[in-house]
């Protein structure tokens, strides 16, 4: 059964610093696009970023310049270091895998930024 749990969500103050985890469990990791999506009340699910199987990145505008997304393809887990956060930030954090065979989610963690 694939798993992805995503963890280090909390709460923080604007300006701060946050890293997320996903960590993945029963997928074809290396050849796996990893992707962080993001979804705040009443708006719908949105992409902040992706990095593909070979490291290649991707930022939504918004955050780009803050956030940086990485891999460690040896424990199957990816990263999203969020930092200079802002209260627009808030929302539900979601982990994606997504490869020729499959695309699974995380449950999310839940990211809040007061100001």
């Amino acid at each position: 059964q694939v798993q992805l749990v995503e963890s280090g969500g909390g709460v923080v103050q604007a300006g701060g610093s946050l890293r997320l985890s996903c960590a993945t469990s029963n997928i074809i990791f290396s050849i796996t696009t990893m992707g962080w999506y993001r979804q705040a009340a009443g708006k719908q699910r949105e992409l902040v970023g992706s990095i593909t199987s070979r490291g290649s990145t991707n930022y939504a505008d918004s955050v780009k310049g803050r956030f940086t997304i990485s891999r460690d393809n040896a424990k199957k887990t990816v990263y999203l270091q969020m930092d200079s956060l802002k209260p627009e930030d808030t929302g539900v954090y979601y982990c994606n895998a997504n490869n020729l065979l499959r695309d699974d989610w995380g449950q999310g963690t839940q990211v809040t930024v007061s100001s």
